[in-house]
């Protein structure tokens, strides 16, 4: 039997429609004990085939039997077997979502194509591994993005009815269309997001002690990355300061310009030509000061990457649709947010999670939606 016959509605047809619901949710609920496995090693770098499933906290080894989805973490109220400590509820979440969006992708699709049902579902498990990621660590991994560029220009092919075609060669034309507007565009927000919101202004009442740590500047309040900070080469931190500390020196009123990337420590003094270091060879570096200018971004580049790989699935037209509703969406959290005392204004947001809300939505029906959208 071909691959075609195989995937023939008809073929489909022959055994009740809702056995295949059930079939659906069952494989998206083991599908989704996979997606926790990704969720949890993606962003630290580890292999998502080994070592086998364990618990983080004892390294006990999973048997099969204590790794059936939803049933397991059901029957141990949510603790390890072996040692007693809790298992998140987000491995619960994750698995009964997954075994949702597999169902809901039959009933809309299954009737039409079993292909198209099974390709949503796949391109939904992405998005549901980026969102739970994004949340955690503020980063989309290249598997995620750039994998799944890849995978959707090659699933356009192989099913042009993917982006709404008869033909394989405008199948994947399509894709790739989808593919660059959604990095172009986005790529084009974040260069004017830098522009406009690219610095961020910190001041305190009193002079206050600043570290420039290994891998973190710790100002009197908080802690920020590094990698949070520096994004290009042109990203600078600027202090007014009025004392600077060296291991084998100090400075006083000076202006401190630290262009991490570039690697490039500039010091400012009244009447005298900038003195430049090399912040890798600097052990120590402590300043006091009353205001820092910070560098931000808008945007980051894994959202401009996992925009390509949404439009590679659905399209330019379902690019922009996402674009325009993930930043209402995100808007909306943001300042529901603000208002209930729960983050600040200058606090980071991920935005991957609200672009992938976005585009499921134009997948179950979106296009209805874009006249109310245009309206407004």
């Amino acid at each position: 039997m071909g691959i075609n016959a195989i995937f023939n509605p008809h073929n489909w047809a022959v055994v009740p429609f809702h056995f295949w619901s059930l079939c659906f949710f069952v494989l998206g609920c083991i599908v989704g004990s996979f997606l926790n496995v990704c969720i949890y090693r993606l962003p630290t770098g580890m292999s998502i085939v080994t070592p086998r499933s364990h618990c983080p906290h004892c390294k006990y080894s999973i048997p099969w039997y204590l790794n059936v989805p939803l049933v397991t973490w059901l029957a141990l109220r949510g603790r390890c077997k072996n040692c007693g400590v809790p298992i998140s509820f987000r491995y619960f979440v994750v698995e009964l979502l997954t075994g949702v969006v597999f169902l809901s992708c039959w009933l809309v699709f299954g009737a039409k194509s079993p292909w198209l049902a099974i390709v949503y579902a796949i391109f939904l498990s992405g998005l549901i591994v980026a969102t739970f990621i994004d949340f955690e660590h503020f980063i989309i991994p290249d598997e995620i993005t750039l994998g799944g560029m890849a995978v959707g220009l090659v699933a356009s092919f192989a099913l042009p009815l993917l982006q709404g075609a008869n033909t394989l060669t405008v199948g994947i034309a399509r894709s790739f269309v989808g593919a660059l507007v959604g990095v172009a565009v986005v790529y084009a927000i974040l260069r004017l997001g830098k522009w406009l919101f690219g610095r961020q202004r910190l001041k305190w009442p009193k002079a206050s002690k600043i570290v420039f740590g290994e891998s973190s500047l710790h100002l009197p309040d908080k802690e920020i990355p590094y990698d949070d900070l520096f994004y290009r080469k042109s990203d600078t931190i600027v202090l007014h300061a009025r004392t600077v500390e060296l291991v084998d020196r100090g400075y006083e009123n000076v202006i401190l310009r630290l262009a991490l990337r570039a690697g490039v420590l500039e010091i400012h003094q009244e009447d005298r030509e900038a003195e430049k270091l090399d912040p890798e060879g600097i052990q120590h570096l402590e300043a006091v000061g009353t205001e820092i200018v910070l560098p931000r971004e808008a945007m980051g580049l894994g959202d401009v990457k996992f925009m390509g790989a949404i439009g590679a699935f659905i399209g330019w037209p379902g690019v922009i649709f996402s674009l325009m509703l993930s930043s209402m969406i995100g808007a909306a959290v943001g300042v529901t947010l603000i208002a209930l005392r729960r983050r600040e204004w200058s606090s980071r947001m991920p935005y991957g999670p609200y672009i992938a809300l976005a585009a499921a939505i134009w997948i179950f029906g979106g296009k209805k939606l874009v006249p109310w959208l245009l309206g407004m």
